[in-house]
């Protein structure tokens, strides 16, 4: 198999996690980036030894040269960017959210299966360390039926004691705040793990409504801070989503899986390696703790060492995984355009909720 010529369109996350990430498979080659700013792409490209750099992602997609585009752009920009990529027939890798809305997010699923490309989605935390454990414990039947699930993460990201982010993430019509950028990883892996939701019910809200800049001037926040999702899954049981970055001094997730047959626990910090996960049978005298994944891309290459490790690492196992894609083989487990599709049905499902309509059903 020849390498698969990747080109990435955006250099924040894609030069931070995705470059390194591709890099740690020899089935791909990073050969090309594209930023709408001539000094960022500039910047990024002489920092990762890239030195073909474009500011025109149009033409970018259309290149003979690349066969993959992976959008690591604003989420307003990932529906444009990806149709264009499909129609010009690039397999695409798509950051999350996959898009502003549910009918964003259905037209690029459309784009992509009716062009017959290779599509998939990053919500790489279903390779987190602690979390591939869980899916096996799951698929063994460990849980039996699912009673009752809930997935809590607390941090401190957007509490007035830390300094402002990026502005984009604190408006809504931009693609940001934490039901998108981080409840939407929880959603992903427990929709794959226990199937489709029949209904939503939901509080989204933004706590702090201003942000300093450093300047004087202050951001008006209309994105939110936190948010409680519920969700009546069509398999039965019932799921909460529940994520606040208000926290002070708070960097904390939890997993709680109660089923039929046993239980399954997941505690520890939001990033590192440092989680700790228990089950046990219902009966049994105690939970009993379980290893994490130790799994590695199978090349051997090493893990770069820098803060974003353990996100490189996850998404290399989701495209070491999603390989047999590019010669038509099924995939197994792989995030793809319809996954993304059925988690911002949710996250639409539950603004509406918290906007005054209750429970909204899904079909």
């Amino acid at each position: 198999m020849s390498p698969i010529r990747v080109g990435i369109i955006g250099v924040g996350w894609g030069a931070i996690v995705q470059t390194p990430a591709f890099r740690m498979l020899p089935e791909y080659d990073v050969v090309a980036i594209c930023a709408r700013r001539p000094e960022s792409v500039a910047r990024a490209g002489e920092s990762l030894g890239i030195p073909d750099t474009s500011t025109d992602w149009e033409a970018f997609v259309r290149r003979d040269d690349l066969d993959l585009i992976s959008v690591c752009t604003p989420v307003g920009l990932h529906a444009a960017q990806t149709i264009a990529a499909v129609e010009a027939g690039k397999h695409v890798l798509v950051e999350k959210p996959q898009a502003l809305d549910a009918v964003d997010a259905r037209r690029m699923l459309d784009a992509a299966q009716g062009a017959g490309v290779a599509h998939a989605v990053c919500f790489e935390g279903r390779y987190d360390t602690n979390r591939l454990p869980v899916t096996e414990l799951v698929a063994a039947g460990v849980l039996g039926q699912l009673y009752a699930a809930r997935a809590t993460t607390t941090g401190d990201y957007w509490h007035p004691g830390r300094a402002p982010q990026s502005e984009w993430m604190y408006r809504l019509d931009e693609g940001g705040g934490y039901l998108m950028g981080m409840a939407s990883h929880d959603i992903d892996y427990l929709l794959s793990l226990f199937g489709p939701v029949d209904a939503v019910c939901a509080d989204v809200r933004t706590s702090v409504g201003r942000r300093a800049r450093p300047d004087g001037t202050h951001i008006d926040v209309d994105a939110d801070d936190t948010s409680v999702v519920i969700l009546r899954m069509r398999s039965g049981g019932v799921v909460v989503v529940s994520t606040s970055v208000v926290g002070a001094h708070r960097n904390r997730r939890e997993l709680e899986l109660l089923g039929s047959d046993g239980t399954i626990v997941v505690e520890g910090p939001i990033q590192g390696s440092d989680a700790v996960i228990r089950a046990g049978g219902a009966g049994g005298d105690a939970l009993a703790e379980v290893r994490v994944a130790a799994r590695m891309p199978r090349s051997g290459r090493p893990l770069p060492s820098r803060r974003a490790a353990g996100a490189i690492r996850s998404l290399a196992l989701l495209l070491e995984d999603w390989l047999p894609a590019f010669e038509g083989r099924p995939t197994s487990g792989v995030p793809d355009l319809a996954d993304g599709w059925r988690v911002q049905q949710v996250i639409d499902a539950a603004r509406r909720s918290s906007a005054g309509e209750g429970w909204v059903q899904l079909r």
